[in-house]
């Protein structure tokens, strides 16, 4: 019987295959390079990429830093994605234990005292206690490779669970930079609407004047009283927003809603991109979400394998050994012991009513869905990318252009108090300027606001947002072959 067992255990080793195709990276047409690129971006030859950069590297705010770290410990989203990297991690071992024996041991005491008045007609009263004490032992030989494919294919997923934790942090970190912008972006515009509301006060008080010493009739003041008004009413809803916004960052740091610390003004946040795109070929390397496609494509393929492998014998050995005896304290003498060897059995499937080749046919159907699954979130990533850098192109060219702007309708308006007060213009010149700086400046903020935001776009575009402090470049998977 050994010698059975080491021929076939040799022969196992030695020709035993794993069935189904073994992986390779499917090849998808990357472009040369970048389109959206143009003055403003840095050239594209440089291996190094704006998206390698560590997050807090590329937002120098203190206190969004301190917010970001917060949320990294404390969000719900990313404490859920860490469990399910533990989880997956079990399964593999789960999965792989199958390769080896399954090893039992039990034990049972029985005492028996049977009746004289049962249904055997005189038979003699009976009184015995006996122990047994066993153990066994089963092994499927995985001769076909249908646990290696299954293992493979837990270990795929359990990488896919990584990237998918990595993928959280990332939309975290860009998600609550963008929310933190957008904060400042509306203190900004609070700030000016409480400036020209101001200012607007104080030229009422003007006119009342004017009126009163009958100097000029009623229709600036009432005039003036309009835009004092319409600058009161924007203050309100920007305090409605801010309130909002406040909120929305307390959920992503994964707190009750409450106030927000603020560190620099918006005008102080210095977003710009120093480090090229990088090369289109490390877009699939950089960013979690093509890494996470490509592992479910990896465990897709493997259960491939593992579904053919059904179609092939199974090979199991079975075994018992142990001690019985009537007599306690002749238990483990040897007379007491026995086995049970079952030589390898072998089930090959003859009639399953076509439910194993239907199994093929749906691992290899889940196979190709996750091939075009990960054909698109790579085209979907080249689109980010052209998006973001011209988004950060243009953006930079309006806030330019507002920012023009608003220096000339300062210059008019100006001009158009000093036209009035002389005499030389009606005060509809001053009211249609001072509406018109008004709305630029507010203008001018989201545009400042809208510039920064697409630097944050095109650096999660290009994977970056998801490196740690601890160890920013290299991949986090954790050793899953102890």
């Amino acid at each position: 019987m050994r010698t059975s067992l080491t021929i076939l255990l040799t022969f196992l080793l030695t020709y035993g295959c794993a069935v189904g195709p073994d992986y390779q990276r499917p090849g998808y047409p990357t472009p040369s390079s970048f389109r959206g690129e143009g003055p403003g971006i840095p050239a594209q030859p440089a291996e190094a990429s704006f998206g390698d950069l560590k997050w807090f590297e590329v937002f120098k705010d203190e206190k969004l830093q301190k917010l970001i770290r917060i949320a990294i410990q404390e969000n719900y989203d990313v404490q859920i994605a860490a469990q399910r990297v533990l989880a997956a991690r079990e399964q593999v071992t789960i999965q792989r234990s199958f390769l080896f024996p399954s090893v039992n041991a039990g034990g049972q005491l029985e005492s028996i005292r049977t009746s004289e008045r049962g249904f055997t007609p005189n038979a003699p009263r009976v009184e015995r206690t006996a122990g047994f004490i066993f153990g066994d032992l089963s092994w499927e030989l995985d001769f076909f490779g249908r646990i290696r494919r299954a293992t493979e294919a837990a270990q795929a997923e359990f990488f896919a669970s990584e990237e998918n934790r990595k993928f959280v942090i990332q939309t975290l970190v860009t998600d609550l930079a963008r929310a933190y912008i957008e904060l400042r972006a509306l203190d900004e515009q609070l700030e000016i609407s409480n400036r020209t509301l101001k200012v607007r006060e104080n030229s009422l008080k003007l006119q009342k004047a004017r009126f009163e010493y009958g100097w000029d009739s009623l229709s600036p003041v009432l005039m003036t009283e309009n835009l004092v008004y319409g600058a009161r009413a924007v203050v309100p809803s920007l305090k409605r927003a801010i309130e909002q916004q406040e909120n929305r960052i307390s959920v992503l740091l994964g707190r009750n809603p409450g106030p927000i610390i603020r560190g620099k003004s918006l005008l102080e946040q210095n977003l710009i991109v120093t480090v090229p795109p990088g090369l289109t070929s490390a877009l699939l390397e950089r960013r979690p979400d093509i890494r996470f496609a490509e592992q479910t494509l990896v465990a897709a393929n493997a259960r491939v394998g593992e579904a053919k492998a059904l179609l092939f014998p199974n090979i199991q050995i079975t075994g018992t050994s142990g001690w019985e005896s009537a007599a306690l304290k002749r238990l483990f003498t040897g007379p007491a012991s026995f086995w049970d060897i079952v030589s390898p059995v072998i089930i090959q499937p003859v009639f399953q009513g076509g439910r194993l080749r239907a199994g093929v046919r749906a691992a290899e159907a889940q196979k190709q869905e996750a091939l075009l699954t990960y054909k698109k979130s790579i085209q979907q990533a080249f689109q980010e990318v052209s998006d973001a850098l011209v988004g950060v192109r243009m953006f930079k060219e309006v806030a330019l252009e507002s920012e023009k702007q608003v220096k000339a309708l300062s210059q008019q308006t100006n001009l158009a108090y000093e036209r009035f007060y002389g005499g030389v213009t009606t005060y509809l010149e001053v009211l249609d300027s001072d509406r018109q700086l008004f709305e630029s400046e507010l203008r001018l903020t989201q545009a400042r606001a809208d510039e920064l935001l697409a630097v944050i776009a095109l650096y999660r575009a290009l994977g970056g947002g998801w490196q740690t402090e601890e160890n920013p470049g290299a991949l986090q998977s954790q050793n899953i072959s102890k």
